[in-house]
């Protein structure tokens, strides 16, 4: 029966010289992002909160949206949540 060829094996990794520099994509968040998601979460909250507490009365955080208060909220802290997908 004929015998398989032996696998070479691989040489000694050669040493990089000083000059080179690896091109290395920055790890990590831009200084933005975390800032941005929590204000977009804490917005939303309070939108959704105020709402509540002055819907009655005052009728805040706008009249003329009623309901939809509720959506402008959660639209905000959606967008907080996605936001969270690019955090490192």
């Amino acid at each position: 029966m004929p015998e398989s060829k032996s696998r070479k094996k691989k040489s000694a990794p050669v040493e990089q010289s000083a000059t080179a520099t690896p091109k290395a994509k920055a790890q990590g968040n831009p200084p933005w992002l975390v800032p941005t998601m929590l204000t977009l979460m804490i917005v939303g909250l309070a939108w959704i909160v105020l709402y509540y507490l002055t819907a009655p009365g005052l009728g805040l955080p706008i009249p003329a949206l009623e309901g939809w208060n509720l959506a402008v909220g959660f639209v905000l802290i959606i967008a907080g949540f996605g936001l969270t997908t690019r955090w490192r």
